[in-house]
């Protein structure tokens, strides 16, 4: 690895780290820290401020990870080091120096990473969040579903680079790691599903242990 890709690693990182959802929200005057679950993801925005400022905050998240693997592309990036391109874009959004290295849980600019490597790997990943979330509506298993499914059909689609399997296998466990307390809730049964309150959800529970016993 040379200096020149330790510079594009380190621009990969701080484009990764801007963090959008916090910047919007402030611009409408809401901390989007302090309301919903306080991630700075597109879903807390949505929750918070609205569909339509919550799909710019996604593809805004998403274009982070796209301008961070063009930037380690563009200087004379490839194979296992364009993948730690991506891996430092997510590093950057979830993990963000703005924030006193705290951050989102880096789905979306996962997204962008993968569409900027391998457009098929993302549209495959986004496909498995989808068939994941629009029976449920648990956004949280169909991010940890199609992250994890992401480095599988890059290899699937490009056996030719298996040395990037690496790094993305990589991206895929923190950002799994990052949904550690998602994932009790869903082993629990206390998941929020998007578009209803965690009331709803309590109470629907609820009604659903009466009728069982």
């Amino acid at each position: 690895m040379t200096a020149m890709h330790g510079v594009a690693l380190t621009l990969a990182y701080f484009v990764g780290a801007i963090p959008i959802g916090l910047v919007i929200g402030l611009l409408r005057g809401v901390d989007v820290r302090k309301i919903g679950s306080g991630n700075i993801g597109a879903t807390n925005v949505v929750r918070g401020l609205g569909m339509a400022l919550g799909l710019l905050v996604f593809v805004m998240d998403v274009g982070k990870g796209v301008v961070g693997v063009t930037i380690c592309r563009q200087m004379g990036m490839d194979g296992w080091l364009l993948g730690m391109g991506a891996l430092f874009a997510v590093l950057g959004h979830s993990f963000s120096p703005y924030l006193g290295f705290k951050g989102g849980k880096g789905v979306a600019t996962t997204l962008g990473t993968m569409l900027a490597l391998d457009w098929r790997t993302g549209l495959i990943a986004l496909g498995v969040w989808f068939v994941a979330v629009a029976p449920t509506r648990y956004v949280s298993l169909g991010s940890i579903l199609g992250v994890l499914s992401a480095p599988v059909a890059f290899y699937a689609l490009n056996p030719a680079q298996a040395e990037m399997v690496v790094p993305l296998a990589a991206l895929a466990v923190i950002v799994v790691g990052r949904h550690n307390e998602n994932i009790e809730r869903l082993l629990k049964g206390e998941e929020n599903r998007f578009g209803r309150s965690r009331k709803q959800d309590h109470e629907e529970a609820q009604q659903a242990e009466a009728g069982d016993s």
